[in-house]
């Protein structure tokens, strides 16, 4: 096993390539989930551009229904879930006081085979047109699809979301197994634990997906006939079998948001989170009901009233929980010393934008309304007013409170609160007006209206208001670029934290934590400010630490599975076993390989610690 002096280091690119490190992985989730979520944008404003003035004819029929379903999938699946996992990424290890996560290795494989997965799914705008069948891929028009953007949407899904499946596994194992001592479960800060259920839900959801995926592969691939009812298939399969994975997958989206609300309302008001007991069984509570309210989506379809009623009940009752968390944050900002950070703008932002999110998501649980709401905008009003005004804006206010944590520097407050009103703003100007729209009869997934039916003004307002969000996301860019340029260090500790990740020193040691803390209370460390010792008290004297190597399999692995879901597309057999071929072989020498990691000596750590640098 090497030391840390012969351990051969990497840089530039190459050391990007073969990390295992889960903040530069954290980093890179950020960057790519960052990248796609500028092309789901791209693709939103274009839609929005289509649908100005009635009768325009700027991205009609096949192009539209494109933009459509890739602006959907990449929201839900390129960008929304990496940027959620460059947050446990860079986060977890540190509020749970561990090293890294519980398998470097298989968290570099989850990242490069989402990286790969998402990058074949937008070659196909290149090769031929993209997936045109509605992010949801509702058989028939995802089975009778004549090109090969269906295809390219299985496969680099089916890729993506094995990357997904291998980051969740890798996170319960860690929160179960690598809590500092005295790092109790209900000790936990609460974006762990909205992690943790989240992983949970990964793990049972996914496969859900993984299975339709395989069926609808096989049913374009060999003509399966699974969803063809002239051959005794049924179309419905599909749609429960999407649906069973699409309702647990926006709690997958929602609850780690809803942790970083609770982290920055906590931070910011000065107070301890109100309720805590509660926020966790509260958050629990959500995971588990997410499982039964699929058929919610699917009213209209004909399951009976029986059905139909026991799946609306179920949805009411996941209103419940939610409705705990969001009198916990207003409770915990009830009295508090509120500092009106960038980051506590968006989180204050969510509330009320959440909750209108949530109020026309009961109007949608009640089946014989859902008869007059379903397929029209009404329904991606309130879709959006819980993935952008819930999710994102979370998303926003977590990269503004953990940005000197994981990039050393603070964004721009000016610029910040800039990027704020100009994106809220835009996001209410946007999809309040969807709402009406709905009501008056615009049904979804059009690429034109008549004139003289009403819908003119609230479709103009609508385009307007998605061009503020465009602008302040640019805001935002403006921000990181001019934020990277500057000479400022951050502080170890800008925001007066009151979790272990604000402990440690700037930048980041590699080892995270010289010695493993002691747990003392819930907010660990605002604990130990409170004794007066002001910082954490140490669970172990200073010795030896054990990292792993980097590593280019991960990468290569995941270039083998690019290669045979490129070559499965266009049914070249041989290519197809070459990429599996690589698969193997990368399988193969990770098993057969031993590598022990190195150790960084007791005398380097000292130094460190000694130096301000751990």
């Amino acid at each position: 096993m090497a030391t840390h002096e012969s351990h051969k280091k990497r840089s530039g690119l190459m050391d990007w390539l073969t990390t295992v490190d889960h903040k530069k992985i954290g980093i890179l989730y950020l960057l790519a989930g960052g990248f796609f979520f500028l092309i789901g944008g791209l693709e939103a404003i274009l839609m929005r551009i289509q649908l100005i003035k009635p009768e325009n004819d700027l991205f009609t029929g096949e192009l539209f229904n494109q933009l459509l379903t890739m602006h959907g999938t990449t929201m839900i699946f390129l960008a929304a879930m990496p940027m959620i996992f460059a947050y446990m990424n860079a986060v977890i290890p540190l509020q749970i006081g561990a090293r890294d996560v519980a398998f470097p290795y298989v968290n570099a494989v989850g990242f490069w085979l989402f990286f790969f997965g998402g990058v074949l799914l937008n070659l196909s705008w290149f090769l031929g047109g993209a997936p045109e069948a509605g992010w949801t891929a509702y058989a028939p028009l995802s089975t009778s699809a004549q090109d090969t953007g269906v295809d390219f949407y299985v496969l680099g899904l089916q890729i993506a979301g094995a990357g997904t499946l291998a980051g969740g596994i890798n996170f319960l194992v860690t929160i179960i197994n690598m809590r500092a001592p005295g790092m109790t479960f209900m000790r936990m800060p609460l974006f762990t634990w909205a992690s943790f259920v989240t992983s949970g839900l990964i793990l049972f959801a996914f496969p859900a997906l993984t299975v339709g995926f395989f069926l609808l592969m096989f049913e374009r691939v060999f003509d399966a006939n699974f969803f063809n009812p002239e051959m005794g298939g049924n179309i419905l399969i599909w749609e429960h079998i999407f649906w069973i994975f699409g309702h647990p997958e926006v709690y997958i989206l929602i609850l780690p948001a809803f942790g970083i609300i609770s982290e920055v309302v906590s931070t910011f008001s000065n107070k301890r989170l109100f309720g805590y007991s509660a926020m966790v069984f509260a958050t629990v509570l959500i995971g588990f009901l997410g499982f039964m309210v699929w058929v919610h989506h699917m009213f209209t379809v004909g399951l009976g009233p029986v059905t139909n009623s026991i799946f609306a009940v179920a949805t009411m009752a996941i209103a419940i929980p939610t409705g705990v968390k969001i009198f916990n944050w207003i409770f915990t900002m009830w009295g508090g010393q509120i500092r009106f950070t960038t980051a506590m703008l968006f989180a204050v932002g969510f509330i009320p934008t959440f909750v209108m999110g949530g109020v026309t998501g009961v109007m949608l649980a009640v089946p014989a309304a859902d008869y007059q709401y379903h397929d029209s905008y009404f329904v991606v009003a309130h879709f959006h007013y819980v993935i952008v005004g819930g999710l994102i804006l979370g998303l926003f206010s977590g990269l503004y409170y953990w940005y000197p944590r994981i990039f050393n520097r603070v964004l721009n407050e000016t610029l910040g609160k800039i990027n704020f009103w100009l994106f809220f703003i835009g996001f209410h100007l946007t999809f309040f007006p969807q709402h009406w729209l709905g009501l008056m009869g615009m049904p979804r997934r059009v690429f034109t209206y008549m004139s003289g039916q009403h819908l003119d003004e609230a479709n103009f307002v609508s385009t307007i208001g998605a061009l503020f969000m465009g602008a302040g996301t640019i805001v935002l860019f403006i921000n990181i670029i001019v934020t990277a340029s500057s000479k400022k260090v951050a502080d170890k500790d800008p925001w007066d934290g009151r979790t272990l990740e604000w402990s440690m020193p700037v930048p980041t040691p590699e080892y995270n934590f010289a010695q493993t803390p002691l747990v003392r209370g819930l907010d660990a460390l605002f604990v130990e400010k409170m004794a007066g010792n002001g910082k954490m008290t140490p669970a172990e004297p200073v010795g030896e630490i054990h990292m792993p190597n980097g590593s280019i399999l991960p990468f290569v692995l995941s270039l083998g599975l690019f290669i045979a879901g490129f070559a499965l597309i266009y049914a070249n057999w041989i290519i197809a076993g070459v990429g599996l071929g690589i698969v193997l072989l990368t399988m193969f020498l990770r098993s057969i390989l031993d590598d022990h990691g190195y150790h960084i000596h007791k005398e380097e750590v000292e130094a460190d610690i000694k130096g301000g640098r751990a």
